[in-house]
């Protein structure tokens, strides 16, 4: 397997593809941290921040107005973990917590990017818009087929700034075009629905230091989510459902992204729900369809 990849559903995706064994590339940002001393600073969201000039600091020091946003300054398990809104110095004084960091309440369209860099400088892009349920939450994430322009000039040119000498896959999220996250991986959720050739060229880059990728037939894709009630274990749905969903016309891959035998509280999720399962499609229809199945199964 070409991927460092500790998630078994996303295995694959990877595991067909041919790697020499002295590559690693990775999809953990763990992972990342370890192998790249020299750019790890980007997982320090205060340093991201304040080096776009935006108005941010530790929790020790308050706010001068209100709304902001708090989060942890380092969170490698992702998921939103820690993060909410503080509309007030009573919010900020009940919310107050050793590690964290508060920053402006961005608005705008909240885009995933996937970005390829040689030394530096982007050569691919790929954007998903995220459609928030709530509390850390996603309803969907639309794989969208066009660029998007403000964020491939602003963060193109953060990335040219910051991140010279890096080779690899970043991961960008951004809100109205700044960025308020940096991953040293690219977004394993969804390498389906980047294309035929795609792994393979990711492959070469981290072998070779090139990006080969062609990518002549994109088109549009969605992943799709599925969320449950915090506070009770879950158990995996029968294969037979699974491949019963993979059939669904337009479906590309399922995910159910839990470990069985691990305890829900061990798992990093959001305040605002337990994340079962994943539809990665083509028709956002027949995404809808397919977790409406696995919902069915989870609620019994």
């Amino acid at each position: 397997m070409p991927i460092c990849e500790i998630d078994p559903w996303r295995a694959q995706y990877f595991e067909k593809v041919a790697c020499p064994a002295n590559v690693f590339i990775p999809t953990e940002d763990s992972d990342a941290w370890l192998w790249n001393p020299d750019h790890r600073w980007v997982y320090d969201k205060l340093a991201v921040a304040t080096r776009q000039g935006l108005e941010a600091a530790p929790h020790g020091v308050a706010p001068n107005a209100y709304p902001v946003f708090s989060k942890p300054i380092y969170n490698l398990k992702g998921m939103g973990v820690g993060s909410r809104t503080l509309r007030s110095q009573a919010d900020y004084e009940a919310a107050y917590q050793a590690g964290h960091m508060w920053m402006p309440l961005l608005e705008g369209e909240h885009i995933s990017s996937d970005v390829a860099l040689l030394d530096g400088a982007p050569t691919w892009w790929r954007h998903a818009a995220g459609i928030a349920s709530g509390d850390g939450t996603f309803d969907s994430w639309e794989i969208r087929a066009r660029p998007e322009p403000a964020v491939e000039t602003g963060a193109g040119d953060w990335c040219r700034r910051h991140l010279a000498g890096y080779t690899g896959m970043v991961n960008l999220e951004t809100i109205g075009g700044r960025i308020i996250e940096v991953h040293l991986r690219f977004a394993d959720q969804w390498p389906d629905l980047y294309g035929k050739g795609w792994v393979e060229a990711l492959v070469q880059l981290y072998a070779r230091r090139e990006w080969l990728y062609e990518d002549h037939d994109r088109r549009t894709g969605y992943s799709v989510v599925l969320f449950m009630p915090h506070g009770r274990p879950y158990r995996h749905p029968p294969q037979s459902l699974v491949e019963r969903i993979r059939r669904i016309q337009s479906v590309s891959s399922v995910q159910i992204t839990f470990h069985e035998t691990v305890p829900p509280e061990k798992h990093a999720m959001p305040p605002g729900g337990f994340r079962v399962a994943i539809v990665n499609c083509w028709d956002r229809g027949a995404g809808n369809d397919a977790r409406s199945l696995l919902r069915d199964h989870f609620s019994t």
